[in-house]
């Protein structure tokens, strides 16, 4: 269970084993067994004994921005990180493994793009024909991304990002032909959204930034040593990297919400300079639609978990990779 304060003069405190919620409609109790992340936005408060008892049940707390990307974090010092795994994880990062590794990330997250792409239904044979085209030059750069070769990945950096960025172009692009006309958007836009999709995309991914970095640091990962991301100081450039598995997810249910009409003027505000905003109704409906989601329990390598363990599992399985290069 995840508890998310993102109204102006929520309160959080503790009572014993358990917090409470205190809002203007009045006071609720929840027990601490159970409850996974705390999700704090502007304008919330909790109180040092609530802080305590999060620590206490190795409950994380992130402290989030209005576009939902994590500035801060508590967590219990009891998921720190053996010097083993950091160690490894250092040489792993100038290893000619590490090119194999990226290579791979950039190639399942075209794969998982062409995949959605083909879940696509619509009766317009133009909009079907530019997708064929679209999933065939996905496929090329999956096989460029697969064929480059070098001796540390610094070698082929310019080249990854730049297929990369060209493959998600395309991807994007293609992905505008199947969702209603009243939604349709020029491009993506991130800092900030000029559009309603690209202001839901960046909310949801934001909140994936938050479980993939939670996910490294309990599992004993630095998530400030990058492998393609490495060059921008004091962030988290790991997730950078891990996200690319799995921003499908993110762009899944923001594309279900859009085609089900289900997004309304009360779910945005639109700024003087165009940009898009997420409003509360609009970030409360996408974070219970995106935990929805990630709870469901999906079958990985022969195990079947909920995705958000199996981001977990996949970062175990990261450190345990690390080890090994110790």
């Amino acid at each position: 269970m995840e508890l998310i304060l993102n109204t102006f003069g929520v309160s959080l405190n503790r009572d014993n084993e358990g917090f409470v919620i205190t809002h203007k409609e009045g006071r609720q109790r929840i027990p601490a067994d159970g409850i996974r992340t705390i999700q704090i936005s502007r304008g919330a408060q909790i109180t040092s004994d609530a802080v305590l008892l999060a620590i206490e049940h190795e409950i994380e707390i992130l402290f989030v921005d209005k576009a939902g990307k994590p500035i801060g974090r508590i967590w219990s010092p009891k998921y720190g990180s053996i010097s083993t795994i950091r160690k490894g994880q250092l040489n792993f990062t100038f290893s000619k493994d590490s090119l194999s590794w990226i290579k791979d990330i950039i190639c399942r997250k075209i794969e998982n793009q062409q995949a959605l792409l083909l879940m696509m239904r619509t009766e317009d044979s133009v909009a079907n024909r530019k997708r064929e085209k679209s999933l065939s030059r996905l496929e090329d750069y999956r096989t460029k991304i697969t064929s480059i070769s070098g001796e540390i990945v610094s070698d082929v950096s310019s080249q990854l990002r730049g297929w990369e960025g060209v493959a998600s172009k395309i991807y994007f692009e293609t992905l505008n032909d199947y969702i209603p006309d009243e939604y349709h958007f020029k491009c993506r836009s991130q800092h900030p959204a000029m559009d309603v999709v690209n202001a839901f995309l960046n909310y949801g991914y934001g909140m994936l930034y938050g479980k993939i970095e939670g996910a490294l640091i309990k599992a004993g990962i630095d998530p400030y040593i990058g492998i393609l991301h490495r060059d921008d100081y004091n962030r988290p450039v790991l997730v950078y990297d891990v996200i690319e598995i799995y921003r499908i997810w993110v762009d899944y249910v923001v594309y279900s919400l859009i085609v089900q009409r289900v997004v309304t003027d009360e779910y945005y505000s639109i700024r003087e300079d165009g940009s898009y905003w997420l409003e509360g109704l609009g970030r409360r409906v996408l974070i219970q639609s995106l935990n929805d989601y990630l709870d469901e329990v999906v079958t990985v390598k022969g195990v079947s978990r909920s995705r958000l363990t199996q981001i977990q599992l996949y970062a175990q399985d990261l450190a345990q990779m690390f080890k090994k290069y110790e």
